[in-house]
């Protein structure tokens, strides 16, 4: 029998070949296979009269001639909408190989959509620790009961931490139990260039089927949601999606590196809807936990690995699970390159000798008030302290920025090491330069020029 999935994914690729991106993507990338109608034509659906219309007059002509070169016994495509598929659906065919087509009458539940989420990102494969329980559980809640519970679910957390792989659990999750919802999932940056065609859109069609996209699917995630910072008008139209999507209960799922109150520099409207729902954060993961993601990425291996290296490695590597993995594959190769076992402490070093000394080389905190300081020509005790004359807020606000950007230190610390202020004082001092590099030459030629003595001591 034919599979119009596969079948389909074949005339895509060769469509997203021929064609111009962003027409592929708007208008050919979202089409479903339906059925194939009296054994020659083979139904498409969009999803309004709209798109239909611009498929119709722009693309339908190259749909046919790809189609037709893949399987030569499908000589026309027609494109329908949700309101006329039943009308195809009964007269659809059944392709037999070496048969041609025959019969009528194939189950419409044949035909999947493609699962775009990785397979390897599943609840069962998310390691579950102190550090991640409270986030693992409000994730299964919400791919269980879409829409019902904790709407927006905000997920934030640093990097490598485990955000992505429970947006992907979530969405395989859906996809195997409930295929008939449709989830879209796009980073915040993916987010951003499709608004902005839609501000220039080539033709009204353009604007009015991405609207749809965004509007028409049960279950948005967007990923990093922080990159809307400085960007009003695409804030603008995702406050749109945003209401349209809460008010009919469709679930909305995003991520960030803060916490929705910390994103100061977004419009006050959307920071409050983002803690309607649920806000869980991720931490840092305790060395136990640490331990167990090695272990399992290890088995996935077929890596033995003995208790001492995978502590030697979770210690090494304690803010970051991606950092951590990658060590762990250096151990990996290091000991087929050698045909050695790794199995201690000694042996483990010597294979991550480069990471370890490198890290050993590497700034901290004081080394960048010192920068700033010797750029500034002031004293570490002045930049640190309250004083709140011009002269020094700008460096402070500089170190302030420069330690967000090149270490991976928990705000409350930063606020400590700058005489006890708390961790909005550090966002907006983060937040300010962040603009001010912007707007601002002299800033943006300080900061590149205290980077610059930071990075190539």
């Amino acid at each position: 029998m034919l599979d119009l999935n596969l079948f389909w994914a074949d005339a895509k690729n060769q469509l997203s070949i021929s064609m111009n991106a962003i027409s592929y993507e708007v208008w050919i990338d979202k089409l479903e296979p339906v059925c194939v109608v009296g054994g020659k034509t083979l139904v498409l659906l969009t999803i309004s009269e709209t798109s239909k219309r611009t498929i119709d007059m722009r693309h339908l002509d190259k749909i046919r001639e790809v189609v037709s070169s893949i399987n030569s016994s499908i000589t026309d495509v027609v494109i329908t909408t949700p309101d006329k598929k039943d009308e195809f659906l009964k007269n659809q065919s059944i392709f037999i190989e070496d048969e041609g087509f025959i019969g009528t009458s194939v189950d419409v539940n044949m035909v999947r959509r493609k699962n775009p989420f990785l397979p390897k990102y599943t609840f069962e494969t998310f390691i579950e620790g102190k550090s991640n329980a409270y986030a693992l559980a409000a994730a299964k809640t919400v791919a269980e009961e879409p829409g019902n519970q904790y709407n927006p679910l905000f997920i934030y957390s640093g990097v490598g931490l485990g955000k992505t792989h429970l947006l992907h659990a979530i969405g395989n999750y859906v996809y195997k139990n409930t295929p008939e919802k449709t989830v879209l999932y796009v980073s915040a940056d993916t987010l951003i260039t499709e608004f902005l065609s839609i501000m220039h859109p080539k033709s009204r069609d353009d604007a009015t089927t991405l609207r749809e996209k965004y509007n028409n699917c049960d279950i948005l995630m967007v990923d990093d949601i922080q990159s809307l910072i400085n960007k009003e008008a695409t804030q603008e139209l995702f406050f749109n999606v945003f209401n349209d999507l809460y008010h009919r209960s469709k679930q909305i799922i995003l991520t960030s590196d803060r916490a929705p109150k910390d994103l100061t520099t977004l419009e006050e409207r959307l920071r409050t809807r983002f803690s309607w729902g649920l806000t869980v954060d991720i931490q840092i993961p305790d060395t136990e936990t640490r331990v167990a993601i090695l272990k399992d990425k290890a088995t996935q291996a077929k890596f033995a690995l003995s208790d001492e290296v995978a502590e030697f490695i979770a210690e090494s590597s304690t803010t970051n699970i991606r950092e951590m993995e990658g060590l762990l594959n250096k151990i990996v190769f290091f000991s087929s390159l050698a045909n050695r076992v790794i199995d201690t402490k000694e042996l483990a070093y010597e294979a991550l000798s480069d990471f370890i000394e490198d890290k050993k080389e590497s700034i901290d905190a004081s080394d960048i008030v010192n920068a700033v300081c010797k750029y500034f020509n002031l004293t570490p005790a002045e930049i640190v302290s309250s004083r709140r004359t011009k002269n020094i807020v700008e460096p402070r606000m500089i170190a302030i920025y420069l330690i967000t950007e090149l270490l991976p230190m928990p705000l409350a610390q930063i606020g400590e090491m700058f005489g006890g202020k708390d961790h909005t004082t550090i966002i907006h001092a983060r937040d300010k330069i962040s603009e001010e590099i912007v707007t601002n030459p002299r800033i943006k030629i300080a900061v590149a020029d205290l980077k610059n003595m930071l990075l190539n001591r």
